[in-house]
């Protein structure tokens, strides 16, 4: 098992989840979820979703930083498209927990 793999095994087991529990929330099939677990390997698409299934996707944006600001009009653009990012991933979350 990959690193990867037995970190979204290790958080999924956190949250008291079957594989195939965590499967449906992460909107992929459970055959799907048990290779991720098992070689780590998966698409962007089912990383990012199991991440929010997961309520790990904080840790994805820190594989992609932000471009340095070039004056302070850029550095507000980036501010208010994190707040925006941020909300928009929180409303995700409370409409899955419905």
């Amino acid at each position: 098992m990959s690193d990867l793999g037995a970190a979204i095994r290790a958080r999924r087991a956190a949250q008291h989840w079957s594989q195939s529990e965590a499967a449906a929330r992460a909107g992929m099939g459970l055959r799907t979820w048990r290779r991720m677990e098992a070689t780590g390997q998966a698409t962007i698409e089912n990383l990012v979703n199991a991440a929010v299934a997961l309520r790990c996707e904080e840790g994805l944006a820190d594989l992609f930083p932000a471009p340095a600001a070039r004056n302070m009009d850029d550095l507000l653009e980036q501010q208010r498209k994190a707040r925006k990012a941020v909300e928009s991933k929180q409303r995700v979350r409370a409409v899955r927990r419905k």
